[in-house]
């Protein structure tokens, strides 16, 4: 056996040893430098921002504000950064009981209690400020702005952010397996949408693009969709983050909100992409740990984001610690109706839809692995029938899975991705 690798899982790492006749390639992001003073550079980005006028400058003369966060799924650095906007915003003239921080759930569950405190990460936060979740289903929490143009997408955004008079969305940038990339105007759509847009965008007709896929921009209808409703929706500001594996933060921007999450993406896509010069018989990954490994329901962008280098009918095992469990009920009803009816079948129920069933959109994203090859999963959080709905292989022993997996191929070349769908591998020849 060789030395033992290392891959993210829950708050920590887990570890196997790899079959010895295996020849193994880490697939990982492009070192970036830290930044040496996470605060001093948050400053800097708020007095110097891209397509605006500074913080300070903005909140003069607004009567509210709101800033958008990310929910729990996102390890955010909320803690270096709430309270330094909030102080700014109060000296210039935005009175604290008039400024509001709004969880951008988009349809996922509240977080409340002590999760919401790990969330904002700062008590002060939460003593000054109003917080509240976003309710997707609620609808008189919502005000509509009507339809995009050409697709004609339904517009409702929740009336706390739309009504605001000074609007901020923060975000995590990092690849997302339909949208591009995350944060920015996406925080806001679906981050903050009703339920119908929400469904809308995960409807087959945007699922199934091919366009829709990690880190494009060009062409993807779901991100052009979202630039719609920013203009619908009017000046909005965004504050992007960028983390490297240690979670630490390597980038961050501020400003106009395309302006300033396009610099973010230009910042961090070429440490991202990660070039390889073959394809595999044999991945393995996971879901980049704590908080994204908290769900069944998450762990499926883990296992679509490396499909450019699995050979079809090669093998992706992925792991996931799926603290929290299986996710919604409406994802399980999903799963359960893909176990039931098999792939086609379960496709064929979708693309008449205008409007998606509520996370069945995961669903119909694990067809998309399960259609090139074969998913094995090693997961300590799934127990009873929950591990039959995954409608996956459940293992219980990664080096031994890779081994199988080698015998099967007669392909010791095993790619190892520590990070899970934080890293894009793109074959090249």
């Amino acid at each position: 056996m060789m030395d033992a690798v290392s891959i993210s899982y829950g708050r920590g790492h887990l570890e196997f040893a790899m079959p010895a006749h295996a020849k193994p390639t880490l697939v990982r992001k492009k070192v970036l430098p830290k930044l040496p003073d996470a605060r001093a550079a948050i400053a800097a980005a708020l007095a110097a921002p891209i397509g605006s006028a500074p913080l300070a400058g903005l909140s003069k003369g607004r009567s509210s504000a709101c800033i958008l966060i990310c929910d729990i799924t996102r390890p955010v650095p909320n803690r270096l950064f709430l309270r330094p906007m909030i102080e700014i915003m109060a000296t210039s003239g935005i009175p604290l009981d008039r400024i509001s921080i709004l969880v951008a759930t988009g349809l996922h569950r509240p977080n409340l209690g002590e999760e919401l405190a790990e969330l904002i990460g700062d008590p002060w936060v939460l003593e000054n400020v109003r917080v509240e979740n976003h309710y997707a289903r609620d609808e008189a929490a919502h005000v509509d702005l009507g339809f995009t143009s050409i697709r004609q997408t339904p517009v409702k955004l929740d009336r706390l952010f739309v009504e605001a008079d000074l609007r901020i969305a923060t975000g995590l940038v990092e690849p997302h397996f339909m949208a591009g990339w995350s944060g920015g105007r996406k925080v806001i759509s679906p981050g903050v949408a009703h339920h119908e847009t929400i469904r809308t965008f995960h409807s087959a007709r945007f699922m199934e693009d091919p366009l829709a896929v990690q880190c494009n921009l060009v062409g993807n209808p779901l991100h052009e969709e979202q630039l719609e409703i920013v203009r619908m929706l009017g000046e909005v500001h965004a504050l992007n983050t960028v983390l490297d594996e240690d979670r630490d933060l390597v980038c961050i921007t501020f400003g106009e909100i395309i302006a300033s999450h396009q610099a973010a993406v230009n910042f961090v896509s070429n440490a991202t992409h990660v070039p390889i010069d073959r394809k595999f018989s044999t991945v393995v990954t996971s879901s980049a740990g704590y908080p994204l490994d908290k769900t069944y329901y998450q762990t499926i962008k883990g296992m679509v984001t490396p499909l450019d280098i699995l050979k079809p009918g090669g093998t992706l095992i992925i792991a996931s610690e799926c603290s929290e469990g299986f996710g919604s009920g409406e994802f399980r009803e999903a799963q359960a109706k893909l176990v039931e009816l098999g792939q086609e079948r379960f496709l064929a129920t979708l693309t008449a839809k205008s409007l998606a069933e509520i996370d069945e959109w995961q669903t119909e994203m694990q067809l998309k692995p399960m259609r090139l090859g074969r998913v094995e999963l090693y997961t300590t959080g799934l127990t009873g029938n929950d591990r039959r709905l995954t409608g996956v292989e459940m293992i219980d022993d990664i080096t031994q899975a890779i081994e199988r997996s080698i015998v099967r191929s007669g392909d010791p070349n095993v790619a190892i991705i520590p990070e899970g769908p934080y890293v894009v591998p793109r074959y090249a020849v």
